[in-house]
């Protein structure tokens, strides 16, 4: 597993998401490092330096949790505060679900905890989005490997820069917007990045999380209904479209899953690469809330 690390003090882990790195929390490394906060991002499984295994089954929720659980105790550390951004999110509020007693606390960006459903996953996503639902197209092995593959810092550009629909009947990066100029937060620099970190292993282990989908619901049968204990934080973009995937009243329901928590952060304007986007408000966010786990 590769990391990247910075800081002395109580580990935060930063858990980034599809399709991104350890790079996407570039920005938040120096102010929780000022912050007193020892902070270590890694390349997940199957991402970026990382080891990517072969087998589609090796990317579970409860490998992925497996991982954070071993890093922790890789790095000499008891505990963590675990914060997670898109995928991340999920590997972070499962780790808190399965693992309290090693997360101080934890933080979501962008996905929400959510309630086990009464049907496998991908019946749920088909049934409320329909076939064309980007995370349908990512199910098929090497189809859309293949498409995101051929040109890296196309994919990064019109992904991280032009993101319009989650809608993938004809292909993920149709879903995008060609874009002439990219935005403030993002640089030339940062897409050439992204697609050397990528050149090692590719698409396939990032996609092959979205192929667990149905089997992390069955995995995670015996956890249905129980809640997320440790102390957590929850931020949101107010443009994210990721906030379409949940009903409206999401938000107002998360004490019923995380009787914990201590803080949403509504961030008005902001699409959904977060950490990217708005690195003071999440520093300023997220060194508020590590500094309640004190008290």
């Amino acid at each position: 597993m590769h990391v990247a690390e910075q800081g002395e003090g109580p580990l935060v882990l930063l858990l980034h998401g599809f399709p991104d790195s350890w790079y996407a929390w570039r920005h938040l490394f120096q102010p929780l490092a000022d912050a007193g906060y020892r902070v270590v991002a890694p390349d997940q499984r199957g991402y970026g330096g990382t080891d990517a295994p072969p087998d589609i089954a090796d990317y579970s929720i409860l490998h992925l949790v497996g991982d954070v659980v071993a890093l922790i105790h890789a790095l000499g550390e008891k505990s963590a505060v675990v914060v997670g951004h898109d995928w991340g999110g999920p590997v972070a509020w499962h780790t808190a679900l399965l693992r309290p007693e090693l997360v101080r606390g934890v933080a979501g960006l962008s996905v929400p905890p959510t309630q086990r459903g009464a049907v496998p996953t991908l019946t749920s996503v088909r049934e409320h989005f329909g076939p064309d639902f980007y995370q349908i197209y990512f199910q098929e092995p090497g189809r859309a490997d293949a498409e995101l593959n051929a040109d890296l810092r196309n994919s990064f550009r019109r992904v991280m820069a032009g993101l319009a629909s989650p809608i993938a009947g004809e292909g993920f990066l149709a879903s995008t917007r060609q874009v002439d100029q990219l935005p403030s937060w993002l640089t030339e620099d940062d897409i050439e990045e992204y697609a050397r970190q990528y050149g090692r292993n590719g698409f396939t282990g990032p996609l092959n999380w979205y192929r667990n989908m149905d089997r992390n619901w069955a995995l995670t049968a015996p956890w249905q209904d129980a809640l997320i204990t440790p102390p957590a934080l929850f931020i949101t973009g107010g443009d994210d479209v990721v906030r379409t995937f949940y009903p409206p009243d999401f938000i107002e329901q998360l004490p019923q899953l995380v009787p914990d928590l201590r803080g949403v952060v509504d961030l008005p304007g902001c699409d959904h690469w977060i950490p990217e986007e708005r690195p003071a408000e999440v520093a300023e966010a997220l060194i508020t809330f590590l500094a309640t786990l004190d008290r």
